[in-house]
């Protein structure tokens, strides 16, 4: 859990502390946007974007009734994010599985990536897809 806000944690400090810079030098305005844009990257990579995480299990049997994709994915990472963003609403229709809090998830990536942690992986039907398109992706959804 502490590992998925480290970067969100850090861009927050980093910010700060430019931003009281900012003031310092006497610059209030460029401070209120530096410290903007640093919480807004800080919100962009924290677990708080992405849907609610099941375990890889409780995601498995889902998908087993509803046929709908599982995404396993982890905080951070911006292939993830871009994937997530490009889906938009649909990404509720998913099932995503964050592999940094459940070592299951993390197992089924390292299983379909030849012992890597790459993601965003996308099990369809069972099959493991790394990293695809998000196009392909919500065609998936139809």
């Amino acid at each position: 859990m502490r590992r998925a806000w480290m970067l969100p944690v850090l861009l927050v400090l980093c910010g700060s502390a430019l931003s009281t810079r900012q003031i310092v030098q006497g610059h209030p305005g460029t401070a209120a946007a530096v410290l903007l844009g640093f919480v807004l990257l800080a919100a962009l990579n924290s677990p708080l974007i992405f849907p609610r995480s099941v375990s890889a299990p409780e995601a498995q049997r889902l998908s087993a009734l509803d046929g709908r994709p599982i995404v396993y994915w982890r905080p951070g990472c911006q292939y993830c994010l871009r994937l997530r963003l490009r889906l938009g609403r649909r990404a509720h229709r998913l099932h995503w599985v964050n592999i940094w809090r459940d070592p299951a998830g993390a197992e089924a990536v390292r299983a379909a990536n030849d012992g890597n942690e790459t993601v965003p992986t996308v099990f369809v039907a069972g099959n493991p897809h790394t990293n695809p398109a998000p196009g392909w992706v919500r065609d998936q959804l139809r």
